[in-house]
């Protein structure tokens, strides 16, 4: 004869179930993680640049462009730029393009509306291309592959590769693949707006 051990059974029958409180939702402000609102300042900072470039341009607020250069005044965004291009393999191109109506208003046009959908964050995966694109074709006027120019002068190129020009195109694109527009920014709102077209976040 065998002894069975007692089973212990709880006061109702049943194993008792944990239950697990939802957690209040936290503003966007407070509940971003360091590394969201240090894309967020990134994302402000890089977004100026543009914005800061197409104003002084629009303007001529003295500091890159003269008043007289000013667009609005009849200048040319691009003619002194492009004009001045004189290494690489496209040389010539540029100096085609060089203050023709259709390149200074789609040059105008990008640095605004890069600027300003980077600013408010909304767009970004638009103005990464737009301004990734902007960037490579002013890495390929500068040609920092180049130690001296058409004319014989020294270039002053520092890195054949990356400058200035690849960095801010990186990070046009990390803020992008970030979604660094949803801290401090409109980007959720133009999510739920734009819905399934992603392309367009």
């Amino acid at each position: 004869m065998s002894i069975q051990p007692a089973e212990k059974k709880t006061t109702t029958g049943q194993i008792p179930v944990q239950r697990v409180t939802e957690p209040k939702a936290v503003p966007d402000f407070v509940a971003a993680p360091v590394a969201g609102k240090s894309l967020a300042v990134l994302r402000f900072a890089t977004g100026f640049v543009f914005l800061w470039a197409f104003l002084d341009k629009l303007f001529g607020l003295g500091y890159a462009t003269p008043a007289k250069g000013a667009w609005l005044g009849g200048g040319s965004p691009t003619k002194g730029f492009l004009s001045s291009v004189h290494v690489g393999p496209f040389e010539s191109m540029f100096h085609a393009w060089a203050g023709t109506w259709w390149a200074d208003t789609l040059f105008m046009l990008g640095l605004g509306a890069i600027g300003i959908a980077v600013i408010a964050g909304i767009g970004l995966r638009l103005s990464a291309a737009a301004g990734a694109l902007m960037m490579l074709m002013m890495w390929t006027a500068e040609w920092p592959f180049a130690l001296a120019t058409s004319t014989g002068e020294a270039t002053h190129s520092t890195n054949p590769i990356i400058d200035y020009h690849i960095i801010y195109a990186l990070i046009l694109i990390a803020l992008a693949a970030a979604s660094a527009g949803n801290t401090w920014g409109l980007g959720r709102r133009w999510a739920t707006l734009v819905g399934d077209r992603k392309w367009l976040r």
